[in-house]
């Protein structure tokens, strides 16, 4: 059974929302799913036995947080290359985070990402369940191909 770890950073909650509703998805098609905090991950060996890679983060001020930033620095350290990947985020405004990561985990690691990150501005208006759960699907559809 393949294996996917969702990792996120957040301040109100909206994104851990949007991270457990990704995982749902994924589980829906049989993988198998770790959900955590940027900050609970603490050495790079801990994310390397996956097979796809969810990170995401919420955007204050046109960035993703501080949280987010230093577990990417810790993953750059990991053998990702090749594996599946995506980003999400929630946003109030601008939703930089998600695109951000996204193209970090696209050019910098040489992931297999998925077509764009997932930005929402909530999980519970315009459908925002059902498009992250659709997002974690589309995720697990990669690692058959």
């Amino acid at each position: 059974m393949p294996k996917a770890l969702v990792v996120y950073s957040t301040r109100t909650g909206e994104t851990e929302r949007i991270a457990e509703l990704i995982a749902e998805g994924l589980r829906f098609t049989g993988v198998e799913v770790d959900l955590k905090k940027s900050g609970d991950v603490k050495n790079a060996s801990e994310i390397e036995p996956y097979d796809a890679l969810v990170f995401g983060s919420a955007t204050y001020h046109g960035d993703m947080m501080q949280g987010m930033k230093t577990f990417l620095f810790l993953a750059e350290k990991s053998a990702l290359e090749g594996k599946v990947g995506g980003a999400f985020g929630a946003f109030g405004w601008s939703g930089e985070a998600p695109d951000r990561i996204f193209d970090t985990m696209k050019h910098i690691f040489k992931m297999k990402m998925v077509g764009a990150a997932l930005r929402l501005k909530s999980s519970t208006l315009g459908g925002g369940i059902q498009m992250a759960q659709n997002y974690g699907k589309e995720i697990s559809g990669l690692l058959t191909k």
